[in-house]
């Protein structure tokens, strides 16, 4: 299990890849994850589709994680969800044998303005499967959660969700390791003492920081700014400067002695054989 993994105070480097839409085919996800997996990962983890599309997908692509020899992690979302819907959800996983669950809240129904169900909340989620045997994963935001208006109130939230029952969490991206370091030091002040993993964006290109910045608001340092405005328009270029921005942030944070990072690796193979060859020596 992760928690295990993460125990062991080694360096670990792990991947996040995402299912295919319920009408895509599988193989090019399948072509993903083998090559991903031969870069042994601590683990992969699977998201549960954008705005909960190919949820159905996700126990799948899981499994065949599991299958390449890499532990799995699926995410779960439960918003809007029933008790029955998760176990049913948590039943596929198991036959999948996926024994790690990163618990979220998800996305809420753009038509809707009560969320409706049994779980409104990612804490709702982790206290029904506490106790279960599974190893539970949390999101955690160091630049606080978009519709969380204090950071004080969001690391509240997070400690409520890790006494529920969380084993580590994982953050959303950032760009610069002093936010996280920052943030990092308030978790621990506060009592939030599981792992944490340092999630990891390499961008590679102009049009996906605008997505990123849309969606999270996320901060970017004046010299993430300079590489975008200089790189952005040349795809060559810019794919080699954010394979480098990213790792030297990678080597920082080992440096630092943050011992597990989290590559959102957009199902690109590639990017993530160039950083691992990158950082080989540093995570042997």
């Amino acid at each position: 299990m992760i928690r295990d993994i993460l125990a062991r105070g080694r360096p670990s480097v792990s991947f996040e890849v995402f299912p295919p839409r319920a009408d895509a085919p599988f193989g090019p996800v399948r072509e993903a994850v083998s090559r991903l997996a031969l870069q042994k990962p601590s683990f992969m983890s699977v998201t549960y589709g954008a705005s909960g599309n190919a949820q159905a997908n996700t126990a799948a692509i899981a499994g065949f994680v599991q299958q390449c020899g890499v532990p799995a992690l699926a995410h779960l979302t439960c918003v809007s969800a029933t008790r029955e819907g998760i176990k049913r959800e948590i039943s596929l996983l198991r036959a999948a044998g996926v024994e790690n669950v990163l618990c979220l809240r998800g996305d809420q129904p753009k038509d809707a303005t009560v969320v409706s169900g049994e779980f409104a909340h990612a804490v709702d989620l982790v206290r029904v499967l506490a106790g279960s045997g599974l190893c539970l994963g949390g999101a955690c935001y160091p630049e606080c959660h978009p519709d969380c208006e204090h950071i004080e109130d969001d690391i509240a939230h997070l400690r409520e969700k890790v006494e529920a029952g969380l084993d580590f969490v994982t953050t959303q991206m950032f760009f610069d390791n002093n936010i996280f370091y920052r943030y990092l030091a308030k978790l621990r002040d506060r009592g939030v003492t599981v792992p944490v993993i340092a999630g990891i964006m390499p961008v590679t290109n102009g049009r996906q920081i605008a997505r990123i910045c849309k969606l999270s608001g996320t901060f970017l340092p004046s010299r993430f700014k300079a590489i975008v405005d200089r790189y952005g328009d040349n795809p060559t270029a810019m794919l080699d400067a954010g394979i480098a921005y990213a790792t030297a942030q990678i080597v920082d944070l080992f440096a630092n002695g943050v011992n597990a990072v989290h590559i959102y690796t957009m199902n690109r193979p590639e990017v993530a054989e160039r950083i691992m060859a990158n950082i080989r020596g540093i995570i042997a």
